[in-house]
């Protein structure tokens, strides 16, 4: 199988790329600055329609990972333009070309196509996102959703890993760092979150695109809590001194956009249809500390 991943030296695309690699299926990885470290690197501008034209002829790809986008919530707040570019426009160009070629279409979405207001958030139910990157990732949906492929739309939340990607880290690995070098953080009680582990995650998109399972998929981890908590159980994961972990209240951060309050997923769906099923949070944490050899 010839697979196209986007955004393939990120913390997700480069997980789905290693462990295709280790499938042994053709694997094509997508980057833009930094370069992919697995599979053919092969450089993808998404949002250059030419480029993607020309990646796809190249390729001829049976199925495309589209996990490039502009994730960084400020910024797509402050940067409209350029986050309406990346996630809708280049979402465009890769949905015609994966059109044009008869790819199967795994889009990876985003937990902030919700408002946040309740939480537990199934796959039916509507979005209504209360930011600009939320709805950047929700307009992409759509454009899925309204071509001929075949597709499916994988919303996680809180991705985290055990390596740095793209140039930064993730929440969870930046909490380790910051506890084991005994420095106090202060961590937000009031917002809950679903916390992915991308070596889960990959596994249950791999199985997506094996199967080509078609529909929307909450692809995330199975325990929702907010990020104190989940931090205070890293702490007691890794053997970490709890009592640097500070709780503040969201209104004391200061975000240019509004962050839902719960955007935790319910993954019932995933459970019930993946072998690969997602883990629950210290089983997940067990696998990130072999990971990282700690």
């Amino acid at each position: 199988m010839r697979i196209l991943i986007t955004g393939a030296s990120g913390l997700l695309g480069s997980k789905i790329a290693e462990i295709s690699l280790q499938k042994g299926y053709e694997v094509y990885s997508g980057f833009n600055k930094h370069k992919a470290l697995y599979g053919t690197p092969i450089h993808l501008d998404i949002t250059n329609k030419k480029e993607v034209k020309k990646c796809f002829r190249t390729i001829k790809p049976e199925v495309v990972v589209h996990a490039a986008a502009l994730t960084n919530v400020d910024r797509c707040e402050q940067e409209k333009d350029l986050a309406w570019m990346v996630n809708v426009e280049g979402t465009k160009n890769i949905v015609e070309e994966s059109e044009r070629h008869g790819a199967f279409l795994i889009y990876i979405s985003t937990d902030y196509v919700f408002s946040g207001e309740r939480g537990r958030y199934r796959e039916e139910d509507k979005p209504s996102p209360i930011n600009y990157y939320g709805l950047t990732k929700l307009e992409g949906e759509k454009l899925v959703k309204a071509s001929e492929l075949d597709w499916c739309i994988a919303r996680p939340s809180v991705i985290y890993g055990s390596r740095p990607a793209a140039g930064k880290t993730n929440f969870v690995l930046w909490a380790i760092n910051k506890l084991r070098m005994n420095e106090p953080i202060k961590i937000i009680t009031d917002q809950w979150v679903s916390p992915t582990l991308n070596t889960n995650l990959a596994k249950m998109i791999l199985e997506i695109l094996e199967r080509r399972l078609i529909g929307v998929y909450h692809l995330a981890g199975a325990t929702p809590l907010s990020r104190y908590e989940l931090t205070t159980i890293v702490a007691e994961v890794f053997h970490l001194d709890k009592a640097l972990i500070h709780p503040i209240k969201s209104s004391e951060m200061k975000w240019l956009a509004k962050r839902p309050r719960d955007s935790s997923l319910n993954v019932e769906k995933a459970l019930e249809t993946l072998e690969n099923k997602p883990l629950k949070i210290k089983e997940a944490l067990k696998i990130l500390k072999k990971e990282l050899k700690i």
